[in-house]
């Protein structure tokens, strides 16, 4: 049997070649043949095809609305921490479950939107083609943009503006949500509040001059305020600590926010007696003794460094696994990490309560752009 390999036609040829002619030509270069081929509407403007229509289009509207709800809910919606008992209570916790809501909604639609108009609207056609190797030529990438151009003609999608608007804004509106809820995070202004800005400090802040902000363990019942004293820890031993003030002992939100605020976590640790430090200029009255305090929040991407090798005095951050040195204030000795874990200046009372001495003398948490320090 003799096989008749298709003419591949020149520059001149292709020039002088129709989309319809073009598309042709491809789709037997490529070895695809038609099975079947129907318009499912050939007969145009029907009122079944318009409520097809309009039902693919509805779907499309329902995307971009639900990515108008997303947006809202991230932007205004109230976030910030209301203790049980509250009027915002119930608001607070919605946040959350309206933006999954919201945004799996918007994605949905646009899913079934896309399918119906697949299924409804779309030519049925079922094609056939033999599967080849090696880099395409000239020939067929022209033709290949012939054939996407005709398909596109084929599927009515140039005449339907009802759907092409709706899945404009469907899709539109979706890509903006999610773009923003990536973005919106990251976005703050480090200045705002000036000398207080939220960037430069935190919970471990006094809220008036001479204020003493003790340090207090979590007992998991925010009422039961359990203060540390040196005593508490063995040598070797570390301990998650946070701040408390006695104007906060009455307070059910403050004392909640005090052990929940991300930037508040510190690890307390007790070095074992005896062992050689190295101090940092600038921090080297900071510690009490044997006892060093550490921001627990990685300076990497912000996880908690929340394990301590008590035979290396490392801090270990299981997230990226970088580790820092106890006993070099905290510098990072293997792994992404690259800045030294803030030093929180401790001290003991009259009463034998540790206590800070002030707030952290560096910004905590991950490096950004305007870093003093």
């Amino acid at each position: 049997m003799t096989t008749h390999t298709p003419h591949t036609p020149d520059d001149t040829d292709l020039e002088s070649m129709s989309r319809e002619e073009l598309a042709v030509l491809g789709m037997r270069l490529d070895g695809v043949e038609v099975l079947k081929e129907a318009d499912r509407w050939p007969v145009k403007g029907t009122r079944a095809e318009k409520r097809a229509e309009r039902g693919v289009a509805s779907w499309f509207a329902i995307a971009g609305l639900s990515g108008l709800g997303f947006l809202a809910v991230f932007l205004f919606w109230p976030w910030e921490y209301k203790p049980p008992g509250t009027d915002e209570h119930l608001v607070y916790l919605l946040y959350t479950p309206m933006l999954g809501i919201t945004l799996g909604l918007s994605v949905f639609a646009v899913g079934i939107g896309v399918i119906a108009y697949a299924k409804k609207l779309l030519p049925d056609e079922t094609s056939v083609q033999a599967r080849h190797g090696g880099p395409s030529p000239e020939v067929d990438r022209r033709t290949m943009a012939a054939e996407l151009l005709v398909t596109g003609e084929r599927s009515g999608i140039a005449r339907r503006s009802l759907i092409k608007r709706s899945a404009g804004f469907g899709l539109g509106v979706m890509g903006l949500g999610v773009g923003v809820f990536s973005l919106g995070g990251l976005i703050k202004n480090p200045w705002k509040g000036g000398d207080q800005a939220a960037l430069w400090t935190t919970g471990w802040a006094p809220a008036t001059p001479g204020e003493k902000v003790y340090l207090r363990r979590d007992t998991g019942d925010p009422h039961d305020v359990a203060l540390v004293r040196p005593e508490d820890l063995d040598a070797g031993s570390m301990e998650t600590v946070f701040p408390f003030r006695e104007s906060e002992r009455d307070d059910e939100e403050a004392l909640i926010r005090g052990l929940r605020r991300a930037d508040s976590p510190v690890m307390l640790i007790r070095l074992r007696p005896g062992t050689e430090t190295v101090q940092r200029k600038g921090f080297e009255d900071h510690h009490y003794g044997d006892y060093w305090a550490f921001s627990k929040v990685c300076t990497h991407l912000g996880c908690p460094t929340s394990l301590f090798e008590q035979q290396t005095n490392r801090i270990l951050c299981p997230c990226h696994q970088s580790q820092f040195d106890a006993t070099q204030y905290g510098r990072p000795i293997f792994g992404p990490a690259t800045r030294a874990l803030p030093q929180l200046p401790i001290e003991v009372d009259d009463e034998g309560y540790f206590v800070a001495r002030s707030d952290f003398g560096e910004a905590v948490g991950p490096g950004f752009w305007e870093r003093r320090s």
